[in-house]
């Protein structure tokens, strides 16, 4: 009997041979005897197993045909019987391959890797080098033969943040995905980040004047995002599986051991373990944070967590939106005293999404308290919070008094517009004191400070 190898290489052969022709009981038969000597017992079962899971030929899905080709021929040959002849592949039928079904027409067409590598302007080796499917970028000591240039932020009392940054010509490949196929599939309607329209204004502004507010974190939000979940959003746009495969490469990463090995690890315990957990997550394929297809694809990755959650609001009586890994609840007082029951159905919908919750940043936030989502004060309306325009209005009252360079101590390059827009972003949230601020701006005398 065949090894489990030459069985895989002989399903292939035949997936191959079936998606080459006419897509019916006689062109299967007849294809797969030109193929196989001697052609499977029990051919004839074979093809109207494959007919009865396919009625239409699944040319965009050639790996998942070959794979349910294998599981048949098991089937038949554990059949009694004498045991089959030994089979080789006689010559092999290629079919050009095709698009599955759109559920975004305007998506481009890609029915090939070579189309991919014509539509990114990459000769075949260039796009395989970096897609990088097979991950030897972790493994390149060299930091020349690297498609990513690291840097790690330190937290407190967290783990470390590490930015991904693409080289020029991989982020301009991705700067085109994001523009020409990513922006062709919608986010769910409750993700407020990321989108064109959408704000973290409007994500608070569904929750103003709530009686209870629910916010949770998802840990390691982007890092936890693997290429699993990239691909299956891929090949639900219809791209094939070589396509999607490619695609994928193309916007994940894994990080090269090298450059994890550069950061050291906390002395405190309990961040031992999660810098460890973290390492783990980096290593294997995810969205790199830092590369600008990221935010985008974390939004359409989450559209199964944000149905589900929005479901949940909805049964609940509750209103439901995402801002990145910002996810929020509000509704009335029964919310508030459901609080510990709601939380934990949220954290078996974020597990079973194979994510988890910074249970740290967990909040139930009622009307006789502050209630804040996203940095915004969202009690009766949208402001924000107390201190940070009474700081703004010292900076513009100080610089009116002292001068603007008195007040640039971070050395902002434009200074100016870097007040005016602190002040259009109260504005934006309450227009009365984003006012007040402007008069105060308008005292400064920016000529005098320009003649200096």
């Amino acid at each position: 009997m065949p090894d489990h190898r030459t069985r895989r290489f002989l399903a292939r052969a035949l997936a191959a041979a079936f998606l080459a022709g006419e897509w019916d009981r006689a062109g299967l038969t007849e294809r797969a005897r030109a193929t196989v000597i001697p052609p499977p017992r029990r051919l004839r079962h074979v093809v109207d197993r494959v007919l009865a899971a396919y009625p239409r030929p699944p040319r965009d899905a050639p790996r998942e045909l070959a794979a349910f080709v294998e599981v048949v021929l098991d089937a038949v040959r554990g059949r009694a019987g004498p045991p089959p002849p030994p089979a080789h592949v006689r010559r092999w039928l290629l079919d050009t391959g095709a698009m599955g079904p759109r559920r975004w027409p305007a998506v481009p067409d890609l029915a090939t890797v070579a189309d991919l590598g014509a539509f990114l302007d990459l000769d075949a080796g260039r796009l395989a080098w970096l897609a990088d499917v097979r991950s030897w970028e972790r493994a390149a000591p060299d930091r020349r033969l690297r498609h990513y240039t690291y840097a790690w932020i330190a937290r407190p009392d967290a783990p470390v943040r590490l930015l991904e940054q693409p080289k020029p010509r991989l982020k301009a490949i991705q700067r085109r995905l994001l523009h020409e196929v990513l922006a062709w599939i919608p986010a769910h309607p409750a993700a407020h980040g990321f989108v064109a329209g959408r704000s973290v204004a409007g994500h608070a502004a569904a929750h103003c004047g709530a009686p209870a507010v629910l916010r949770f974190d998802v840990e390691d939000f982007f890092v936890s995002l693997a290429a699993g979940r990239v691909w299956g959003v891929l090949r639900t746009a219809g791209y094939p599986e070589a396509v999607a495969h490619a695609l994928t490469g193309l916007m994940t990463n894994s990080v090269a051991a090298g450059a994890w090995a550069e950061i050291p690890a906390p002395s405190a315990p309990h961040l031992r373990r999660a810098h460890a957990l973290l390492g783990r997550r980096l290593a294997a394929p995810h969205l790199p944070q830092g590369a600008p297809t990221s935010p985008m694809l974390a939004n359409l990755c989450a559209f199964s967590l944000d149905r589900r959650l929005a479901g949940l609001a909805a049964r609940l009586g509750a209103t439901y939106t995402r801002y990145a890994d910002d996810l929020v609840l509000s509704g009335g007082p029964g919310l508030a005293r459901r609080a510990e029951k709601v939380t934990a159905t949220v954290r078996a919908i974020v597990a079973d999404e194979g994510l988890r919750l910074n249970e740290r940043k967990t909040r139930v936030m009622t009307a006789g308290g502050r209630q804040v989502v996203g940095g915004i004060v969202v009690n009766q309306r949208t402001n924000v919070p107390r201190e940070e325009f009474d700081r703004l209005k010292a900076i513009l009252h100080n610089a009116a008094r002292h001068g603007p360079a008195s007040q640039n101590r971070a050395g902002v390059a434009d200074f100016r517009a870097h007040l005016l827009g602190r002040i259009a972003w109260v504005a934006a949230l309450n227009p009365a004191r984003g006012a007040r601020l402007l008069r105060v701006f308008d005292a400064i005398d920016w000529d005098a400070a320009a003649a200096r």
